[in-house]
């Protein structure tokens, strides 16, 4: 869809057609309906994301699901966190390897008190259990901050996958 059509969609079109980019927080979408017109539509998203409070921002992150954790087992992901986690080979893990990523997770979750967010297509399991190693001194601020721009990858990779 050419960005001037998508400028013209309603809000409840736009929000539907765009809703599941973030994971389940459509209430950025929706936000950045309001702002539009954009010049560039992830740049617009992102602006409606950067607005919302610190409060929405860490909501947003919880949503995520941790990378080869319960939801991936009980296979109730998204399908597109299904796919993205497939693409760094997270559905194939060693039970070596899987219990390494279940301590990591557990580890992060205890010191940020979220999920550990990295845009896996941009990586392989070997650098995202690399990243979450070196992250996890990080202080929350700064992991926050980390995530949020690691969602921006992600929602740009989603966006490119509609095109």
């Amino acid at each position: 869809m050419m960005l001037d059509a998508i400028n013209a969609l309603p809000a409840d079109a736009f929000v539907a057609c765009y809703g599941a980019l973030f994971e389940h927080s459509p209430w950025v979408v929706e936000r950045a309906a309001a702002l539009r017109p954009f010049a560039d539509l992830h740049a617009g998203l992102m602006q409606a994301l950067d607005a919302a409070s610190a409060e929405e921002k860490l909501a947003l992150i919880r949503a995520h699901p941790e990378l080869a954790g319960k939801a991936a087992i009980d296979k109730t992901l998204t399908e597109a966190s299904t796919a993205e986690q497939a693409s760094a080979g997270l559905d194939r893990l060693t039970p070596e390897e899987f219990a390494r990523f279940h301590e990591l997770n557990a580890a992060y979750r205890a010191t940020h008190d979220m999920p550990f967010i990295i845009c896996v297509r941009l990586t392989d399991k070997a650098g995202i259990l690399a990243a979450m190693e070196a992250r996890a001194a990080n202080d929350t601020t700064t992991e926050v901050a980390t995530a949020l721009a690691e969602i921006g990858k992600i929602v740009k990779l989603r966006l490119d996958d509609m095109a």
